[in-house]
């Protein structure tokens, strides 16, 4: 262990190295670190009751039919290094209210850091005069689907150690050890490592009755090994083996970072002397580390419901999955045995929690059923809009519980649950797979990619690329990327994982609205084999 003298010595002011890493973008890696500055310190349980009920109660008072609150304490803390150095060491820390008030239908919102009945209740003002003003420009009246009330909630992600008690001396000697180990590798020439904490403490009350106390923990630790080649012509990175997570640090031990930097770096270095793909069609079997960005992008984002609508086009565009009532219960997503879940439950997952920020209890839901659009990602709002689906269908219309806001200044609106590809009914490994493909490419771990506007056109790329012949894998490739049309990919879908290859990928940092609001969730899936793929060469030259 490093004394504190030591540390100092090798710690880094410097966020561009956090950028020239490669860990995050540097956009990804400064998301959630730059924050409001909010009140010093979180008031106590009975306190924060107070204040809500105190705003809330004044927005009600100045003809807000509906009005909600959310006080928070939201934290960040980040050690990032390179080889044997510190790169950059970081702690955020912000508390403060937000509310919403609903007046003649029309949203208005206000946030303060002044954590007293005085300044709640100014903000409740600020929210209620809002949404007088913008009554304006009102299209439809704002209608909220039912919701229980629950006076009296509480919840806490699947933690076991609460990472913010670690030293960040401990958690720095921790990456400087597996720095060390994957730089004894032959070719090794660079490493980057970091760990990422949040840690949010959530309270919500609304004039319906729900009073709502959580605590939200979650885990990213980015690892970067690049291999280079003894005439400097080739470099090769292995990334992203580690995916976030809902947990706290028994989730970094778990991962065994030192014991397993060797065979990471292996991999990086065997990337080196990797046969260059040759462009054509193959059988792709996709590994989960890689197949969760491909739901992620071409299966969660069109399935929000504001995009599917047209409310919705930053960051991620719109969505080809529209209009509704063309495609619910009509478009042919995938195969029959094709089911994608949406849920807010699975233990461990970046987007899991007990309630979202409407106080909803989140619900399982299947988007895709048997292979045909079923569903959407819904708010209490816009369940309302569904409501003839459901009818039709007998199903009662209610959010799914998709709000959710990334501070307590920002106002809470659709963002992406967990949605997961569900295992099959037949138990089959990634191997099994493997197996069973006469010619094809194997793919581990999530790359580069591009996708349209519309979720319609992609193409997608990776870490490590494995050529099959005659259901064994012969050797590795690279330069290897796919490309798509969402339902023609799916549709090729022939062959996926039993319940045992289940498996999470996750993203920390998914971007959406304007001003931008930050959002991790997790998609859980299992390998699986695609027919006939469009494969390119990313590294040929002109």
């Amino acid at each position: 262990m490093k004394t504190r003298r030591d540390f100092i010595k090798q710690g880094g002011i410097a966020a561009a190295a956090v950028a020239a890493a490669g860990i995050f973008n540097p956009a990804d890696a400064m998301t959630g670190l730059i924050v409001p500055q909010g009140a010093t310190e979180m008031p106590d349980e009975d306190s924060v009751r107070e204040l809500m009920m105190a705003a809330i109660t004044t927005a009600k008072g100045l003809g807000a039919s509906y009005s909600d609150v959310r006080i928070g304490r939201y934290r960040n803390s980040i050690v990032f290094t390179r080889e044997q150095q510190i790169v950059q060491t970081a702690d955020t820390d912000s508390v403060g209210a937000g509310i919403r008030a609903l007046v003649d239908g029309t949203w208005g919102f206000g946030a303060t850091k002044i954590l007293t009945k005085d300044g709640v209740a100014a903000a409740a003002r600020e929210a209620v005069a809002i949404a007088k003003a913008n009554r304006v420009a009102r299209d439809q009246p704002v209608q909220l689907a039912p919701v229980q009330a629950y006076p009296n909630a509480t919840w806490k992600s699947d933690f076991k150690i609460d990472p913010f008690t670690i030293p960040i001396e401990q958690r720095a000697d921790l990456l400087l050890k597996a720095n060390a180990e994957a730089l004894k590798v032959k070719g090794v020439r660079f490493v980057n490592s970091g760990i990422f904490f949040v840690k949010e403490d959530r309270n919500f009350a609304s004039t319906e009755g729900s009073v709502i106390s959580q605590t939200i923990v979650r885990t990213a630790i980015p690892f970067a090994i690049t291999a280079v080649s003894a005439d400097f012509s080739d470099f090769q990175t292995r990334t992203n083996v580690v995916t976030p997570a809902g947990r706290g640090w028994e989730y970094v031990l778990e991962q065994d970072l030192v014991g397993n930097a060797p065979k990471w770096a292996e991999e990086a270095v065997q990337k080196l002397g990797a046969k260059s793909v040759e462009v054509g069609r193959y059988d792709l079997v996709l590994h989960p580390s890689h197949l969760w960005l491909t739901i992620h992008e071409s299966i969660a984002h069109p399935t929000e419901l504001d995009r599917a609508m047209g409310y919705e086009a930053n960051y991620a565009g719109t969505s080809f999955v529209a209009p509704p009532d063309k495609v619910l219960g009509k478009l042919r997503y995938g195969p029959d045995f094709m089911n994608i879940q949406g849920d807010r439950s699975q233990p461990g997952a970046c987007a899991t929690i007990g309630y979202d920020d409407e106080g909803v209890k989140p619900e399982d839901f299947m988007i895709i059923k048997n292979g045909i659009v079923n569903d959407y990602q819904t708010t209490r709002e816009q369940a309302n809009w569904l409501k003839w689906w459901y009818d039709k269908n007998g199903r009662p219309t209610r959010s799914h519980g998709c709000s959710n806001a990334d501070n307590w200044s920002s106002v809470q609106f659709q963002r992406m649950p967990n949605v997961s590809l569900l295992p099959g009914t037949k138990e089959q490994s990634w191997e099994d797979i493997i197996a069973a493909t006469d010619r094809g490419i194997g793919i581990v771990g999530d790359g580069s990619f591009s996708i349209d506007q519309q979720r319609y056109n992609a193409q997608f790329g990776g870490q490590v690329f494995y050529e099959i012949k005659g259901g064994k894998i012969v050797g590795m490739l690279k330069d290897v990327a796919y490309q798509m049309r969402t339902p023609d990919f799916w549709n090729s879908m022939d062959m996926i994982g039993g319940k045992k290859s289940y498996q999470f990928g996750s993203a920390f940092n998914d971007g959406k609205g304007q001003p931008g609001q930050s959002n991790a969730v997790s998609h859980g899936c299992v390998p699986s084999r695609f027919r006939n793929i469009n494969v390119i060469n990313t590294g040929r030259k002109a």
